[in-house]
């Protein structure tokens, strides 16, 4: 999952991105509203946290300009207000869910998870293939019924490949939707840790690769 946090706050924002990126997400992190429109103008989230309370351009006009070009994103609107009147206001302007300051972080990630699910076409809340069995809302992978340990990231590609279904998935798109814009596009992160994740599904083997194609399982 592609994640935006768009928060002025930047001790909260890094923390939110911190325990997002711990939960296989690839983030990005903007300070202002200038930032947010550009980022999502050029890249496909499956979610913005988009505070309301943005100095400059303010987190309604960020949400605005974003239902007005129809993006894609669903958005998590956060706010230190509470009232039924703000919340209202925040769907009115197109938001998708709404949470008020301070906020648990279990909550935050859940509701983002359930936004990006709402996102993309729908998938089973667990996913099988064969004897392999990974479940996304408890961030576990089985095969033969034998837990396997995996890294966030090795976790997001193997789901990802999943939700797929027997789809082909190029280097360059997972790249963008379990990275995030640090990664070197030129990399070899992605072959690396298919290779990793060959390892530790053992035999025989799930995911193929094909020629200047990329990887299905």
């Amino acid at each position: 999952m592609r994640v935006l946090v768009v928060e002025d706050h930047a001790a909260l924002a890094d923390s939110v991105a911190r325990v997002l990126r711990r939960e296989g997400m690839a983030v990005d992190v903007v300070y202002d509203g200038a930032d947010a429109l550009e980022r999502s103008a050029v890249v496909d989230y499956d979610v913005v946290v988009l505070d309301r309370d943005l100095p400059g351009v303010h987190g309604d006009e960020v949400c605005r300009s974003m239902v007005a070009r129809a993006a894609s994103a669903r958005v998590l609107m956060l706010t230190a207000s509470s009232t039924i009147a703000d919340r209202v206001d925040g769907f009115g302007l197109g938001a998708d869910d709404y949470l008020p300051k301070p906020f648990a972080y279990a909550e935050l990630v859940a509701r983002i998870r359930a936004l990006g699910r709402r996102s993309q076409p729908a998938v089973p809340p667990v996913l099988i293939h064969g004897d392999l069995r990974l479940d996304p809302s408890l961030r576990i992978v089985t095969r033969a019924g034998v837990r396997l340990a995996l890294s966030p990231k090795e976790f997001a590609v193997l789901e990802y490949l999943l939700a797929g279904r027997n789809r082909l998935v190029s280097a360059e798109e997972l790249l963008e939707r379990v990275w995030d814009e640090a990664i070197d596009p030129f990399t070899t992160t992605v072959k690396a840790t298919i290779n990793r994740l060959r390892t530790k599904l053992g035999d025989p083997p799930l995911i193929e690769t094909v020629a200047r194609g990329g990887y299905r399982i």
